[in-house]
């Protein structure tokens, strides 16, 4: 069985539900799945874990930083939301404890609908940082709100569902899955 844990931020609780939605796509497909939020205690425990999803917000085309969340906070964000990141979450990963075990890893952001085209994502960043520890990035997404505080786009809390799904299939059978041809 492929275990899989997804650690996430959510300032409006926009990526946590597209967290939720990814989870259920995956158990839906047979994996044992933990969700945290970044800070949160054993966010960091790697150990075991076949496949690690990152989700973040896109705060100004990239991962946000602790004044784009204190702005967050002031446009009505839970102040808890704003404690951490997944920047300050990657920076925090001792790679030297997972040298011997690293995860696949899949990422994904939640973006404003009017920045869908733009180059910038919290996703990207999340790649580029994750392969420069040495991670393998195989999978990324995009997820798109009306605006800053929502609400999600119709149909994506669906597409995400989906994309756990997807993630499922794409990795069974490959090394993630330690449970194949068991």
């Amino acid at each position: 069985m492929m275990r899989v844990l997804i650690v996430f931020e959510s300032m409006f609780g926009l990526t946590a539900a597209l967290a939720e939605a990814v989870a259920a796509g995956l158990r839906g497909r047979g994996a044992e799945v933990s969700l945290l939020r970044a800070g949160a205690p054993g966010d960091h425990d790697l150990a075991g874990c076949d496949l690690l999803v990152l989700a973040a917000p896109t705060h100004a085309l990239t991962l946000s930083r602790p004044a784009s969340r204190a702005d967050a906070v002031e446009r009505g964000a839970d102040e808890a939301a704003a404690t951490t990141g997944i920047r300050e979450w990657m920076a925090a990963l001792d790679v030297a404890v997972t040298a011997d075990h690293r995860p696949v890893v899949a990422v994904f952001d939640t973006r404003a609908r009017i920045a869908r085209h733009w180059p910038g994502s919290a996703a990207r960043a999340t790649t580029r940082v994750m392969r420069g520890k040495g991670f393998d990035v195989r999978e990324r997404a995009s997820f798109y709100v009306e605006d800053v505080t929502g609400p999600l786009l119709p149909g994506e809390l669906e597409r995400a569902h989906g994309w756990g799904r997807q993630l499922a299939t794409d990795l069974r059978g490959s090394p993630v899955d330690r449970g194949a041809g068991a």
